[in-house]
């Protein structure tokens, strides 16, 4: 009982300051690290995806099912990468068209 009157006798005044007091909280890695990992994971995807088709032309592939779903991984993960694409050119273009 005395730890539920310690998170009651909280303000939000000793939140927000133990929150600035701490500094913003970053993993360490930054936005480009990030894009650039996820563009080489649409990559990875794409090599896969391109083995699974020549398998499947050659005769070579040996669970179809697999190779069914490499090419559909590859698939969405090329459409979310555009699709973030198409937001962030948006989001350029109407900062753009912001006026100061």
């Amino acid at each position: 009982m005395s730890e539920i009157d310690k998170i009651g006798s909280l303000s939000t005044a000793d939140l927000l300051s133990k929150k600035s007091a701490q500094g913003p909280q970053t993993d360490g890695t930054d936005f480009a690290q990030q894009l650039k990992s996820a563009i080489g994971d649409v990559n990875e995807n794409q090599v896969k995806s391109e083995k699974a088709m020549s398998d499947i032309a050659t005769g070579q592939v040996k669970d179809l099912h697999q190779a069914a779903i490499a090419i559909d991984k590859a698939e969405i993960s090329m459409k979310m990468m555009l699709e973030v694409r198409n937001k962030a050119l948006m989001a350029y273009k109407e900062i753009t068209r912001t006026q100061l």
